[in-house]
Order: C-alpha cells, then sequence, then structure tokens
C-alpha cells in the first residue's frame, strides 16, 4: 500500500520574516479537514520541539507553507502530529513482532 510519504526525510530551507534561512527537516505530513500540514525541526538545533505549516496555494498556484494562525485549527492539527509521531515512537524496541518495530 502506498503512503503519502514524499516530504519525509526532506530538507526545507524556510526564510523568516527578517530575511534569514533556516533549514528544517520533514518528521511528518498529514492531511486533516482537507488541508495538508507539514511537522518540521530545525536541522541545527537539539530538542523535541517541531513546527507545524500548512501548506497553501497563492493566488498563481504556486505552493508555499503558512503559520497557522487560528489557535483552534492549530491545537487539532498539534494533538493529530503528537499522537502520530508518539505512536511511531511507541514501536521503538517493543516485541510485538509488527513491521513498525525497529529491533
Amino acid at each position: 500500500m502506498a503512503e503519502n510519504n514524499e516530504f519525509e526525510a526532506d530538507v526545507l530551507t524556510l526564510t523568516d520574516e527578517e530575511g534569514v534561512e533556516k533549514d528544517f527537516a520533514v518528521i511528518g505530513d498529514m492531511e486533516l479537514d482537507g488541508s495538508n500540514y507539514l511537522a518540521l525541526v530545525p536541522v541545527d538545533e537539539e530538542g523535541d520541539e517541531f513546527v507545524i505549516l500548512k501548506l497553501a496555494v497563492d493566488e498563481d498556484g504556486n505552493e508555499m507553507l503558512v503559520t497557522i494562525d487560528d489557535d483552534e485549527e492549530f491545537d487539532k492539527v498539534a494533538d493529530a502530529f503528537e499522537d502520530e509521531l508518539m505512536e511511531e515512537c511507541d514501536h521503538d524496541g517493543c516485541d510485538c513482532g509488527c513491521e513498525d518495530c525497529k529491533h
């Protein structure tokens, strides 16, 4: 079965409001309520914090990543990513025999 993992293992260079470029590794992507989102971690920083951005299309039809301004939408997406990412971590070292286990 094919999964939508086209963004995983990608490194994206994003430019902030001040024009500073920073590299982010994509750790997950998902579709929720008809919108697509990416979970990103800074490449040059340690820690378990991640950034969530929404995939949008500008007036010229170009894809771009935008911040999620609506608190309710952000909380819903953050919870979904945390559930997904924690589920993947739960298989580390388990003995269930599934394909997700990393022995």
